[in-house]
């Protein structure tokens, strides 16, 4: 399934995979709504999203997450590769079958890429779709630092957003109240292949190796998410070849590993 998507977001939907090569200078990679290929395939997620048809239309006014920032190394040597980790409100699969998804998305999180002659960077980052990401520069992040996240409303339904990122590692603390309008109709927390705009072309950034990604004390309007294997998202190349899994919730449902290149992934053994 395709949808179809307002101008402003039309670039970041190109299915198309994106290798730069050493000698491409990468302008800017930046985040978008989900590309589904079905219900529980995606294109560029990896993760679990829960959507207001699916919940009982229920709307989501909050939504929080935690991890450790994974190391991330070449997967095909010589090329340059990228990944994002995050949580955010919008942009997801309305119901269970995902045969509606949402355009609108307010998201944070951290980045993890590798240059083409194999050197990691990290950073974090918030977004406003369809605007791009905005680094945020007074809180560095690097491989193996404990994140959090959270994005919420203090009036439900106001459209006006608290976004904090918090490096629990180095105790540093970005946060920022900014208007947005959402139709509140998702929430997710996400693996995710950004769209690459660079010298040799613009779409789907190939995928770095990654340590397991855990996500853990997962929250929809501030209370524990309450996930379910019905609500995975695996990422799949065009070919529908497996790029990264999502685990089965952990034991208290609020949170879940994930497994980059991988066709399944195991569960973390405690919550």
């Amino acid at each position: 399934m395709r949808r179809i998507v307002p101008l402003a977001v039309t670039l970041a939907l190109a299915p198309v995979m994106l290798a730069p090569s050493a000698g491409a200078a990468v302008q800017a990679a930046s985040h978008r709504p989900l590309v589904s290929v079905g219900a529980n395939k995606s294109n560029n997620w990896s993760g679990y999203n829960q959507g207001t048809l699916e919940q009982g239309n229920k709307l989501f006014n909050e939504v929080a997450g935690d991890w450790t920032v994974p190391t991330a190394t070449n997967h095909k040597a010589g090329e340059a590769e990228f990944s994002s980790t995050w949580v955010g409100i919008g942009g997801g699969c309305i119901d269970a079958s995902c045969t509606t998804t949402d355009s609108t998305l307010i998201q944070a999180g951290t980045e993890q890429d590798v240059s083409a002659t194999g050197v990691a960077s990290y950073s974090a980052w918030w977004e406003l779709i369809p605007a791009t990401s905005v680094t945020i520069s007074t809180v560095g992040v690097k491989a193996g630092d404990h994140v959090h996240v959270d994005i919420g409303e203090a009036v439900p339904n106001s459209n006006i957003w608290t976004i904090t990122l918090k490096n629990v590692t180095s105790g540093k603390t970005f946060t920022m109240t900014t208007p947005y309008s959402s139709t509140h109709a998702t929430a997710e927390w996400i693996e995710e292949t950004p769209v690459v705009v660079g010298t040799s072309g613009t779409g789907v950034g190939p995928l770095p190796n990654l340590s397991t990604v855990n996500i853990d004390l997962a929250k929809a309007n501030n209370v524990p998410a309450g996930l379910k294997a019905s609500e995975e998202l695996q990422l799949v190349d065009s070919s529908g070849n497996p790029l990264a899994t999502p685990s089965a919730p952990d034991s208290d449902t609020d949170g879940f590993n994930d497994c980059s290149y991988a066709a399944s992934c195991a569960a973390p053994s405690s919550s």
